[in-house]
């Protein structure tokens, strides 16, 4: 019932999307550094997310909860009670405590359960974007970031996280950048997208000065 819930909640939100489930949501603004296969580093600006922890280990159960906590407010779950639109990817990596807007930009690899965020359009800050309703929701700015992206097709799941954070690792290592956080995953599609046809990204950010 909650995976089903799952999809039709995530067809809200990717509304316009093709027959064959590919997204047609903005995307954050970046510039591309550097392009090597299915490697990139890119600039990003500051932008806003809405966040939130799971406390649950298992990738597939914290997923369902925290894209329905997430949905409800983009949905309206918030002080104004307005919809946003949403944005891709949806970013999810491994956390060892709930998240405050003034923590790191991104937690450390570890036990004890998973974050997600979406990021909200650009344009919004702290001060314009609705105040969630829900107290496991809270929005945060990200600083500006170079980041290091390996894009991959099919399923987003615990084990790929793993298996390409290490590949992304290893180029990084090659090709001389220093990572300055662990990996996180980034969908780009909704659920009923045939495997092969899903974006999907592992991203590291790294120190922004290079060689």
């Amino acid at each position: 019932m909650k995976t089903v819930m799952l999809m039709l909640t995530t067809s809200l939100l990717f509304a316009g999307c093709s027959v064959l489930g590919k997204r047609s949501a903005a995307e954050p603004p970046y510039e591309l550094l550097k392009h090597d296969g299915a490697f990139e580093v890119r600039r990003y600006e500051p932008m806003v997310i809405a966040e939130t922890f799971i406390d649950d280990e298992s990738y597939s159960n914290a997923s369902g909860k925290g894209f329905n906590r997430l949905a409800g407010y983009i949905f309206g779950k918030n002080r104004s009670k307005s919809s946003i639109s949403m944005t891709a990817p949806v970013l999810q990596e491994r956390g060892s405590e709930k998240i405050s807007m003034t923590a790191p930009v991104l937690q450390q690899a570890g036990k004890g359960g998973w974050s997600m965020a979406f990021v909200l359009p650009e344009g919004f800050t702290l001060q314009s974007a609705p105040e969630p309703l829900d107290p496991e929701v809270k929005l945060r700015e990200l600083p500006p970031s170079t980041i290091a992206v390996v894009t991959f097709s099919g399923l987003h799941s615990a084990a790929n996280l793993e298996k390409y954070g290490r590949q992304l690792q290893a180029w990084l290592k090659k090709q001389g950048y220093r990572a300055i956080s662990e990996p996180k995953l980034a969908s780009y599609d909704p659920p009923w997208t045939i495997p092969f046809l899903r974006r999907n990204e592992v991203q590291i950010r790294i120190e922004p000065d290079h060689g």
